[in-house]
């Protein structure tokens, strides 16, 4: 199991209850710190010595009087992955939007990812064993969400119909504006055709069901 892991997290009662999972793991070597330069420096100043060889953050990091470089747990995770490669994260947010967490394994790399819910405790547990082992995570409750979502890749064109939609466009009057923003193809039967395409992925039998799933992904 991991010797030593470095906790990234601005609340207390969400730091207590992944050290208290840490404890049950039997790791003794853990540092928590509330802000993400301090995390920042912590694993810098490991180098020197014994690197940590996990970092668990949260995403979102309220503002004080502190003024911070790194202001958010995906500028933190970067900037730790490009000074320390070989480091494991995993990301214990409250996020639940499946186009947001698909970036961060798809751009960042992450390891996994633990939702902030009922069973955290557990699935944080799970979330380090899994990683120990080479393998990736992601929490219980997300993992048929992210199967839909990966059977359609979101173009930018699909997201411009998407935004037009959400903004209230009937889909009649679509190909009008395309044309007017000379954007191709720009068919009344090419904005169906794809539309069509993008309930069918995610199983929305109308473009309103369409829209709420794509704003609960983070796709628009």
């Amino acid at each position: 199991m991991f010797s030593k892991i470095l906790i990234a997290e601005d609340h207390e009662s969400s730091n207590f209850s992944v050290q208290k999972v840490l404890e049950e793991l039997r790791i003794t070597n853990v540092d928590h710190v509330y802000y993400c330069d301090d995390a920042f420096s912590y694993l810098k100043k490991s180098l020197e010595f014994v690197p940590y060889e996990v970092l668990i953050t949260d995403l979102s990091f309220e503002e004080d009087h502190r003024k911070q470089l790194i202001k958010n747990g995906r500028e933190l995770i970067k900037s730790c992955r490009d000074l320390y490669p070989e480091l494991k994260v995993i990301v214990f947010s409250a996020e639940h939007r499946l186009g947001v967490i698909d970036l961060l394994f798809s751009e960042l790399n992450i390891n996994a990812f633990v939702r902030k819910a009922r069973s955290d405790s557990k699935e944080l547990k799970k979330a380090i064993e899994a990683i120990y082992n080479n393998e990736t995570y992601i929490s219980h409750d997300l993992k048929l969400p992210v199967k839909s979502i990966n059977t359609l890749e979101f173009s930018n064109y699909d997201i411009i119909l998407l935004q037009l939609l959400s903004d209230g466009i009937l889909q009649k009057n679509i190909p009008q504006i395309l044309q007017e923003r000379d954007i191709h193809p720009n068919s009344l039967s090419s904005v169906e055709k794809r539309m069509n395409a993008m309930k069918l992925a995610l199983t929305a039998k109308n473009n309103e069901q369409l829209i709420a799933y794509c704003k609960d992904l983070g796709i628009i």
